[in-house]
């Protein structure tokens, strides 16, 4: 059985509107678990709540209503300070008047431990992220990747039980987005120790994360790991907010026990994945883009290039067929580019088709 460490029960929290005259649910009954080890995600456009709910975890902002528990204590009411948490700044926030040594020192300094203990674990800290030898050294004199190495040092030093990242990495370009990525999913996994992230970037949830937490409007629209959520959407929003999709409409038969059967660009297709129990009616296809690909074949649905644009890596193109607009990435540049305006039989990988529901 899974050793829960963190737990959000029935959390919700309102603001009063800007204008005063009626109050904003950022937050909407939210009712989550994360085990102890795990590295969790909050992932979602701007104004979901994900920020909000991080805020509440570390006690910066107080639910509305509903509790949260760290390791089975009500830690609602409970003081930032208090919570055994550190939480790693969009914008670092480190001291600029202080050396670096000063700077990952501070938290230790407050809880009052011997001197001779905090030399010890914030030189342990500073080797770990590779800034031995920069003790000296204050905010200013370092890169912004360096500031960021700092700003987890100063949170790990610590040892708290819960390690909160609010966006962390989006002042950084994004060579060395990557990077600090790479960082922190290693250090993450060498240290087992319980995180939950906050970003808007598709790619970073992915990369980091054993649990991705989809929000919209201040709820949880899905949770899974980053495979499921990619490969198995529940909603039409999850699919287009994770990565990028086309949808196409068509209307379900159903042909057997959980068997469905539909058009799609005048081929007949059986029993594909489906977010929901598969029922007669109408319903969209969900086609990722690397599942299409172009071929010189006319035994295949017919389109036309309108746009072919090389990335280096991959050839994106967005192509007609039957009125609609799709677009398609070929992951193989070495092989054939289509030219625009040329006719190409388009072929799916059907494995990779997934129904979902028909929304109004």
């Amino acid at each position: 059985m899974a050793d829960v460490r963190l737990k959000l029960d029935q959390v919700s929290k309102q603001f009063q509107d800007r204008g005063g005259s009626g109050q904003v649910l950022a937050v909407d009954n939210v009712t989550l678990e994360i085990n102890s080890g795990e590295f969790v995600t909050l992932l979602g456009p701007s104004g979901c709540g994900k920020t909000t709910t991080l805020r509440m975890i570390a006690g910066f902002e107080n639910p509305t209503q509903g509790r949260i528990i760290l390791d089975g204590q009500d830690i609602t009411n409970v003081a930032p300070n208090k919570r055994d948490m550190a939480l790693v700044f969009q914008n670092y926030a480190l001291f600029p008047h202080m050396t670096i040594y000063d700077n990952v020192a501070y938290g230790l300094q407050t809880q009052r431990i011997p001197k001779n203990k905090v030399r010890e674990r914030v030189r342990d800290s500073l080797a770990m992220m590779g800034l031995s030898g920069m003790e000296g050294r204050r905010p200013n004199q370092l890169s912004g990747g360096q500031q960021q190495r700092v700003a987890l040092a100063r949170a790990l030093v610590t040892e708290p039980a819960i390690l909160l990242f609010d966006e962390p990495l989006s002042n950084l370009d994004a060579k060395l987005r990557v990077q600090m990525r790479s960082e922190i999913h290693s250090l993450q996994r060498r240290l087992n120790i319980t995180s939950v992230y906050v970003t808007h970037d598709q790619t970073e949830a992915m990369a980091l994360s054993d649990q991705i937490i989809i929000m919209n409007q201040g709820r949880v629209e899905q949770r899974g790991k980053p495979k499921e959520i990619y490969r198995f959407p529940k909603s039409r929003f999850v699919a287009d907010f994770i990565g990028r999709a086309n949808f196409v409409e068509t209307t379900v038969e159903m042909i057997g026990d959980d068997q469905c059967q539909f058009q799609l660009f005048g081929m007949t297709v059986t029993s594909v994945s489906h977010a929901e129990p598969c029922q007669s009616g109408a319903a969209v296809v969900m086609i990722r883009p690397e599942a299409l690909a172009l071929r010189r074949d006319e035994s295949l649905p017919q389109g036309r290039v309108e746009q072919a644009m090389y990335l280096g890596s991959e050839v994106e193109y967005i192509v007609s067929l039957r009125g609609k607009s799709l677009v398609a990435v070929d992951n193989n540049p070495g092989s054939e580019i289509f030219e625009e305006g040329q006719q190409v039989g388009i072929a799916f990988v059907r494995e990779a088709l997934h129904l979902l529901p028909a929304e109004n």
